[in-house]
């Protein structure tokens, strides 16, 4: 079966801050608000994509943050949370897939430990600082490029990463990345002997929005993306970028549709 890999925030759902129209369907309460929605044209080709391909929802949400999100089509067999470091199966965490990202990140150990003793003076921090799962740094600041450009000077740029997604910012290591946990899921499934006829000689698609997605759009066998993202230079031929006439998530489901319909192996 193929697989499809799929950002979630601004791919999938969207922000009650996002205006996607009034025909939308919510998909996440927190603290008993309505935070994120999908619209009813997405819900209705998700149910139709879930009968046809392993859709793996792949995001860098906390497993927590994750589980606040209830789509159409249930609890998918796979998911990849945390950025790739963690692996649900049937909505149950793969404790093994986490020891070895645990393993995986090991040489970055002492950046993240550096970043964190940074971050937690950094006076421009507006959110508590969060060491998720022991696999990545999170929080929120004012003047985020600043803080960002501080930590770049201070750590090692070949084995972590810091950037920002508004005032939002990450260190992250570079070995956990979605591309890494896309190559590590196909070699899950070939390891798996029931999976392993299923999954042979099958492609593997991959839709996101943002910097999060770049290496698993790269690590796919057909990427898709918003027109936003052509400017970015790192991504490869194989992306083909959606006009923007429509929500990126009708635009991206309408072309997987197609290529299904067309006999898309």
């Amino acid at each position: 079966m193929t697989v499809f890999h799929m950002d979630l925030d601004n791919t999938i759902l969207y922000s009650y801050k996002r205006d996607i129209g009034p025909d939308k369907v919510n998909v996440e309460i927190y603290n008993g608000r309505e935070i994120s929605f999908v619209t009813k044209r997405t819900c209705e080709m998700l149910e139709k994509l879930n009968r046809r391909l392993l859709l793996v929802p792949t995001t860098t949400r906390t497993v927590e943050q994750y589980e606040r999100i209830h789509l159409p089509i249930g609890t998918p067999k796979y998911a990849l949370v945390c950025n790739g470091g963690i692996l649900l199966v049937d909505g149950e965490e793969d404790q093994s897939w986490y020891e070895e990202s645990l393993f995986l990140i090991s040489d970055a150990r002492t950046e993240l430990e550096k970043a964190y003793a940074v971050l937690k003076e950094e006076k421009r921090r507006e959110f508590e600082l969060r060491f998720i799962r022991e696999l990545f740094l999170f929080t929120k600041c004012s003047e985020p490029e600043a803080v960002v450009d501080r930590l770049r000077n201070k750590l090692d740029a070949g084995l972590v990463k810091a950037f920002h997604n508004g005032s939002k910012v990450y260190v992250i290591p570079n070995i956990l990345e979605k591309g890494q946990a896309v190559k590590r899921l196909k070699n899950y499934f070939l390891e798996k002997g029931s999976d392993k006829k299923e999954y042979d000689g099958r492609k593997v698609i991959a839709a996101g929005d943002s910097e999060f997605d770049i290496s698993m759009l790269n690590a796919a066998d057909l990427a898709i993306a918003p027109k936003e993202l052509r400017t970015n230079g790192y991504l490869s031929e194989k992306t083909v970028f959606m006009s923007g006439k429509a929500v990126f998530s009708e635009e991206l489901l309408q072309f997987v549709l197609k290529l299904c319909y067309n006999g898309h192996k």
